[in-house]
């Protein structure tokens, strides 16, 4: 396990000066737009606009705060009107946002169609996940990956892995995650969760078979 603390992510601004962004992970580690597998980021929206498009990716779209928003997708309108509500529609579609009351932050997850597909759970009280044989490693053409984000309150982990042999970011306990602090394992390692708010649970799988497929994609900045 991977403790991934808030406090150490960088802010990268939008190109159309909208928000910015702060990624939380990706596949493979340090990816570029045109080569990740999966991408999983929070951004901070501060006015309505346009998405950019994102060829091959499919998206999911978690508001964590602020009062909402509604996405027109491909013309049709999808009204999101509070936190801790997965969205999911695809990152090439024609994507317009139009915030209900104030900005939001929203938390993105972001796939490469065709090699990655995801889970996105949101966690209350209690959450466990019991190990699965192997370690998540490469098993019939695929890799599983799991993903915790405290959204919010404070998450509490424990199982086999959760001692945290490395850790990115200083202070406070490995086992614990503060708000946006965030943990990776493999997803078949197991495990359990206690939270006094909401937690994201994203479970990854990455079809290793296909890796020296042609991966779509553009290398701009995006929101």
């Amino acid at each position: 396990m991977r403790v991934l603390r808030a406090a150490g992510r960088t802010a990268t601004a939008w190109s159309n000066g909208g928000g910015v962004t702060r990624e939380i992970a990706a596949a493979p580690p340090g990816a570029g737009w045109d080569t990740f597998d999966w991408r999983v980021s929070l951004a901070e929206v501060g006015r309505d606009g346009p998405y950019s498009a994102l060829p091959g990716v499919d998206r999911v779209l978690t508001v964590a705060e602020g009062a909402g928003l509604e996405l027109t997708v491909d013309g049709t309108r999808h009204v999101l009107p509070g936190p801790y509500q997965p969205f999911a529609f695809p990152g090439d579609a024609p994507t317009g946002c139009r915030l209900l009351d104030g900005p939001v932050v929203n938390f993105n997850v972001m796939l490469r169609r065709g090699r990655s597909e995801a889970t996105v759970e949101m966690a209350r009280e209690r959450y466990v996940a019991e190990p699965r044989p192997g370690d998540g490693a490469d098993v019939s053409g695929e890799r599983r990956t799991r993903l915790v984000v405290a959204l919010f309150g404070r998450t509490r982990l424990s199982g086999p892995d959760a001692a945290c042999s490395h850790l990115s970011g200083s202070g406070g306990s490995a086992r614990t995650l503060e708000r946006y602090d965030a943990a990776l394992m493999p997803a078949d390692a197991g495990v359990s969760l206690d939270t006094d708010g909401v937690t994201a649970v994203v479970t990854l799988t990455v079809r290793t078979a296909a890796a020296g497929a042609r991966r779509p994609g553009e290398s701009a900045r995006r929101p």
